[in-house]
C-alpha cells in the first residue's frame, strides 16, 4: 500500500449511539444528522461541516456502519456498552508525487470498559462493518482505542 506523503485534506466525523428522543445539537456551521441502524438503534452524525465534501460523506457512512458493527459484536460477546461509546473517524486525502490516496484513522472512544475488552470489541467490529472491508488492502487505516 502505497503511504500519503502530503496531506491535503482531512474529512472528521464524530458518531455516538443515541438512547434518547429529542434533537442533538452541535457548534455553529456543522449538520447533525440521525441515522437508524438495522436494529432499530438510532446513530447520531454530529459536528460535520453544514457543506460535507466527499472525504466527510465517507467517513460519517463508515462511522455509522463501524458503530453498528460495534454493536452487534458487544451483543454477541455480551458486553454492554458505555452510554457514551463515540466513534471518531478521520479520512485524509492526499498526494504522493502526483498520484491521490485516501488514509483513515477510526478513533473508538469506551470510556469505562477494559481497555483489552474495548480494542476486542473495535477490531472484531472492523471484521464485520462492510466499509472497513472495503477498505481493507485499498487504503491505510489505523485503529485506536480509548477507555479513558
Amino acid at each position: 500500500m502505497t503511504k500519503i506523503d502530503k496531506v491535503l485534506f482531512t474529512g472528521k466525523t464524530h458518531t455516538t449511539l443515541s438512547r434518547r428522543d429529542g434533537a442533538t445539537r452541535a457548534a455553529h456551521g456543522s449538520l447533525d444528522l440521525k441515522l437508524s441502524g438495522s436494529d432499530g438503534q438510532e446513530q447520531v452524525l454530529s459536528a460535520v461541516q453544514s457543506h460535507p465534501t466527499a472525504e466527510r460523506l465517507f467517513a460519517g457512512a463508515w462511522s455509522s456502519c463501524y458503530i453498528a458493527a460495534i454493536g452487534l459484536v458487544a451483543a454477541q460477546m455480551k458486553v454492554t456498552l458505555p452510554a457514551d461509546l463515540a466513534v471518531e473517524i478521520e479520512v485524509d486525502l492526499g498526494q504522493t508525487g502526483a498520484e491521490w490516496f485516501l488514509q483513515a484513522r477510526l478513533n473508538v472512544h469506551a470510556p469505562g470498559l477494559a481497555q483489552d475488552v474495548a480494542e476486542k470489541l473495535a477490531h472484531a467490529a472492523d471484521e464485520v462493518c462492510p466499509y472497513s472491508k472495503a477498505t481493507r488492502g485499498n487504503i491505510e487505516v489505523a485503529i485506536n482505542v480509548f477507555t479513558a
